[in-house]
């Protein structure tokens, strides 16, 4: 049988693959299947038919039934490229207090906890099942973990109530934001700038799809915001460009443009809606540049789309968290989760984990030393509850 790790030496192994979304998670995936087996816990993957250098992986212990609490978590990290950091980003570093290393916050801390608590829960002999999915491509748009929930279906008795461990001061976070977002291409015509009005200038003809992202914003700013979006920060559905690029030169008119139109939608908004109206923009854009000349067209493909968290009535997830934490509070997030992609697919969910989410993506990013003893002790109290 394989020793029992300590959190602490779970999370300097995961940290120490440097999973960044762009590459490969196989070497981890590897590892934790196989120091699962060394505990006699068979793990299932999903392989991605896409990327065969990604996989999922979840498992089950306890008894072979419906019902399991499932803990979350994503095993992808956002890139350390051009970040100053003062030690190895894929080895755990101790200072202060602070525990640094890529994911020590976003999420491996909690992947870490979430695989020590699986093999607890194994040697105790729980009543409840306990599971374990970890997903990849969070960091890419929360691309993952929708086929890995529908893997799970046919393979595991279904959970009953999800844990997503994202940063959240261990607090339930009940609530979050859903998000979308088109690529969008805009395509014109080139002539020579000196005679720009017989062509089409893309980026230029990209900018009033811009503006009208600003002008939808200063709208909801303006207006009084639902109690649903009373609780967010800001209060209200959200558009943003935050990438652009085309031209081939200072005096061409500008035969490309590409820029990302996203949304971050309040729960109980239509995400639809907000699409129709980008899309109905968009078209008005186009028929404006095809009267200059036919040829000239805009591109759309959606990019991601994340469901919204939407709060629970007496949701069996939340009460879990708030019986093992004694938060009462009423959290919610404008950064979307795999919690809601959890909830569309008919699982109680809620978000907690340790961690400060301002430390995510940056550099020397660290979870400090009290906050992982807080997950650690969270943990314990679930498995004792299941035991």
């Amino acid at each position: 049988m394989t020793d029992r790790l300590s959190p602490r030496d779970l999370m300097a192994k995961l940290v120490s693959f440097p999973t960044v979304s762009r590459d490969t998670n196989l070497p981890l995936v590897d590892w934790v299947e196989q120091y699962l087996a060394g505990h006699g816990i068979e793990a299932h993957r999903w392989p991605d038919p896409q990327q065969p250098e990604k996989v999922a992986l979840f498992a089950h212990v306890g008894p072979w039934e419906e019902g399991a609490i499932v803990l979350s978590g994503h095993t992808d990290v956002v890139p350390v490229d051009g970040q100053p950091w003062d030690s190895d980003p894929f080895e755990v570093v101790e200072r202060d207090g602070k525990l640094y290393g890529r994911g020590t916050c976003d999420m491996k801390g909690f992947d870490a906890l979430a695989i020590w608590a699986l093999v607890e829960a194994k040697h105790a002999g729980v009543k409840r099942p306990l599971q374990l999915a970890l997903s990849f491509d969070e960091e890419v748009g929360c691309t993952g973990a929708p086929p890995m929930i529908e893997a799970m279906q046919p393979v595991l008795p279904k959970g009953a109530a999800v844990i997503v461990g994202e940063p959240s001061m261990m607090r339930a976070v009940t609530g979050h934001k859903g998000g979308f977002g088109y690529d969008t291409h805009v395509v014109g015509f080139e002539v020579h700038s000196s005679i720009m009005h017989t062509g089409v200038n893309a980026i230029m003809s990209a900018a009033p799809l811009i503006d009208w992202a600003n002008h939808r914003n200063a709208e909801c700013m303006g207006a009084e915001p639902s109690e649903m979006a009373a609780m967010f920060d800001p209060p209200f559905t959200t558009s943003h460009v935050g990438q652009i690029t085309g031209g081939t030169a200072h005096n061409i008119t500008a035969k490309d443009c590409w820029f990302a139109m996203d949304f971050r939608v309040v729960p109980g908004e239509d995400p639809a809606a907000w699409r129709d109206a980008y899309f109905e923009k968009v078209r008005e854009v186009e028929a404006q540049m095809q009267a200059v000349h036919p040829d000239a067209r805009i591109d759309l493909s959606e990019r991601f789309r994340v469901p919204a968290l939407q709060p629970e009535e007496q949701g069996e997830a939340e009460a879990l968290v708030r019986a093992l934490t004694g938060d009462n509070g009423v959290h919610v997030v404008s950064y979307g989760t795999e919690a809601g992609q959890f909830q569309e697919a008919g699982y109680s969910a809620v978000i907690c984990g340790p961690g400060d989410i301002a430390q995510a993506h940056q550099p020397n990013e660290y979870i400090t030393v009290a906050q992982f003893e807080a997950g650690h002790d969270f943990m314990r109290r679930l498995v004792e509850r299941l035991t």
